[in-house]
């Protein structure tokens, strides 16, 4: 049997929901809820719960979720070849990020209510962090499988040295929105195709994650030997995102990523965030912060003018707001707002119109 057609079967057995090809919605922190993640799923993708603003949160999400997915009857669909429930994972996955989150919590959830799927994701001591990470994971739920990210082919090579094989690897291009490679970044389309020749003969399978909104990213990414694709710029734009209707209109709105998104941590600080690993930084729409701010505008008036500008509601986002509005380069492919369900059909029948365009 060949590695990709194992690794296919692989998938298959343990996400049997799943459909062609395997999308995936990426755990973006408190934006990506249990509606989000349970409709995603629903539609024969893999949809994640994104840290909270505290790894306590995630019990109430897992919680939210399970119940949820008891009323669609999607638990019992995905697993049908299981007989006994105890022994039937979620079909959903949670995300933690590791500089900030407490293991031992989030070992507590998983072991309670026993995800499909853990992404681990921003280490701060490396390697290290993801092996007691993922042994943590493991030893708490052996059947959640281990999703972890990576940005760069010094983390690939490091990670499969590792005795804590992960399951799956997400490779993160510089596209990505929200926080990524801050210095060493490399766009998906050179970065995918030199981790696949890295990590050769381990049969992990990747998925391509970074500027990806529709069936032309994603047939693009397959052709490049990922098994899957991940998305989270265009999930921002589902209607079941935990997210302001106006953080949601400036991602529909803008374009341009080249030119409208700058990779700062600005926004982090005007939001009180610190304590990032130095390696990462956020990707975000430009406003009247980023702009006063190359203007010399002293950071303590930037944040005055930030926090008043909370109060005017979803007026604070947009180019004239001043309000973080994380997001990737794909936003130029983003047009409206649609449901969940809606956008796994609309790019799954994208990509097979891609696919079979190239077969002409």
């Amino acid at each position: 049997m060949s590695q990709t057609l194992h690794i296919a079967k692989n998938l298959a057995s343990r996400y049997p929901w799943v459909a062609k090809p395997f999308l995936v919605s990426a755990p973006m922190r408190v934006m990506s809820g249990p509606a989000l993640a349970v409709a995603v799923s629903g539609a024969g993708g893999l949809g994640f719960i994104g840290p909270g603003l505290k790894t306590q949160d995630t019990l109430a999400d897992l919680q939210e979720a399970s119940s949820l997915i008891s009323k669609s009857n999607l638990l019992s669909t995905a697993f049908s070849t299981i007989s006994d429930s105890a022994d039937r994972p979620l079909p959903i996955g949670i995300g933690f990020q590791l500089w900030n989150d407490d293991v031992e919590v989030a070992a507590k959830a998983v072991k309670e209510f026993k995800p499909c799927a853990a992404w681990l994701f921003a280490p701060r001591d490396g390697q290290k962090d993801l092996d007691s990470w993922s042994l943590e994971i493991r030893t708490a739920s052996p059947q959640t499988q281990i999703w972890i990210q990576i940005g760069t082919l010094a983390e690939a090579r490091e990670l499969i040295r590792s005795s804590e094989l992960p399951d799956v690897i997400v490779v993160q291009g510089a596209e990505a929105g929200g926080h990524g490679r801050a210095r060493d970044s490399l766009g998906l389309m050179s970065l995918l195709p030199e981790v696949a020749d890295a990590i050769e003969g381990t049969q992990i399978p990747l998925f391509a994650a970074g500027g990806i909104a529709d069936g032309r990213g994603v047939a693009a990414a397959l052709s490049l030997g990922a098994s899957g694709a991940v998305m989270g710029t265009r999930f921002l734009a589902a209607s079941e995102a935990r997210i302001s209707r106006g953080y949601q209109r400036e991602v529909v709105r803008a374009d341009d990523a080249a030119v409208s998104t700058v990779r700062t941590l600005l926004y982090n600080h005007l939001r009180g965030t610190f304590g990032w690993p130095e390696e990462y930084s956020p990707r975000t729409i430009i406003n009247k912060s980023y702009l006063e701010q190359q203007e010399g505008v002293s950071f303590e008036e930037l944040k005055k003018r930030h926090d008043e500008s909370q109060k005017a509601g979803d007026h604070g986002w947009g180019p004239e707001g001043r309000l973080a509005t994380y997001a990737g380069t794909s936003i130029g492919l983003i047009h409206e707002v649609k449901d969940a369900a809606t956008i796994v059909r609309d790019v799954r029948e994208g990509t097979a119109k891609r696919i079979a365009a190239l077969g002409d």
